[in-house]
């Protein structure tokens, strides 16, 4: 961490963290220093851009290679009217350029794949996954997992969410502990079919933001080891124990994935066989 060098501004802007103990100066220069990178500008990443764009957080890495849509507008709550038919990175550029000065935006104009994962997340030192498909959401735990870096899950459909994180550590579990293979095709629908409640992602969301927050001043617990599963329609939200799996692919005693050009992201995203 460098040296604690608020200005006045800064002093004025993050006032309400600053006077918190738990937060304070020290806190507030780490969250300036830190480097996040949120994986979709689309229903989770909005939340979550908007809230660590304002928590200060230093360098945000936006990835996407989408365009604005107007069906995008009923959750996607930092793109407007006048951004339909721009890129998603590009607008979320804007909306953070906008809402703090303080911050670095990266645009990363494109799809993640196997090719450039490794890449994107070496450049950050957290991942927040609001990815919209299960060859992308296993592509970012396996590199992640390998690489150490801690990432952020979250996951929405019409009612319901799913939200936890993985540190990265030896003895804790990955996203294949809890999911070893993708569903079959066709068994689970995107929200593009069966829909999703527009307010959904913005809880989702502000608890990945929330964790990354957390992770940024090392503060406090992260949901590693315990996945919330959230119902909107009930309001209820009930924790899983997620236990790290010896047999694990790809963070087990005896992995079978290695390298992220191990796997086939695509149908159940398991290992190819040889």
């Amino acid at each position: 961490m460098s040296g604690l060098s608020l200005d006045p501004e800064q002093l004025d802007r993050y006032s309400r963290h600053i006077i918190m103990d738990d937060v304070g100066p020290a806190g507030q220069q780490r969250l300036l220093d830190s480097r996040i990178l949120c994986l979709g500008a689309g229903g989770l990443g909005s939340p979550v851009i908007q809230y660590l764009a304002a928590a200060g957080v230093g360098t945000i890495g936006i990835a996407d290679d989408d365009v604005v849509e107007r069906s995008n507008l009923q959750r996607q709550v930092i793109h407007g009217e006048s951004d339909i038919g721009r890129s998603k990175v590009e607008s979320a550029a804007d909306f953070v350029a906008e809402q703090n000065p303080d911050v670095t935006v990266e645009t990363h104009e494109t799809r993640v794949t196997s090719e450039n994962v490794e890449d994107l997340i070496g450049e950050y030192d957290i991942v927040v996954d609001g990815s919209d498909n299960f060859a992308t959401r296993y592509l970012v735990n396996d590199a992640c997992t390998l690489a150490g870096v801690p990432f952020s899950h979250g996951a929405i459909l019409r009612f319901e969410g799913q939200v936890t994180t993985f540190e990265a550590r030896e003895d804790g579990p990955c996203y294949r502990c809890l999911f070893p293979e993708a569903p079959p095709a066709g068994t689970v629908p995107s929200c593009a079919e069966a829909g999703v409640l527009g307010v959904l992602p913005g809880t989702v969301g502000c608890i990945q933001a929330t964790e990354a927050v957390k992770l940024a001043m090392d503060y406090g617990e992260t949901l590693d080891g315990r996945l919330i599963l959230y119902d909107a329609g009930d309001m209820t939200f009930d924790t899983v124990e997620v236990r790290k799996n010896p047999d694990c692919p790809v963070c087990g005693e005896d992995p079978d994935i290695e390298s992220v050009h191990d796997v086939t992201y695509e149908d159940t995203c398991s290992v190819d066989a040889d």
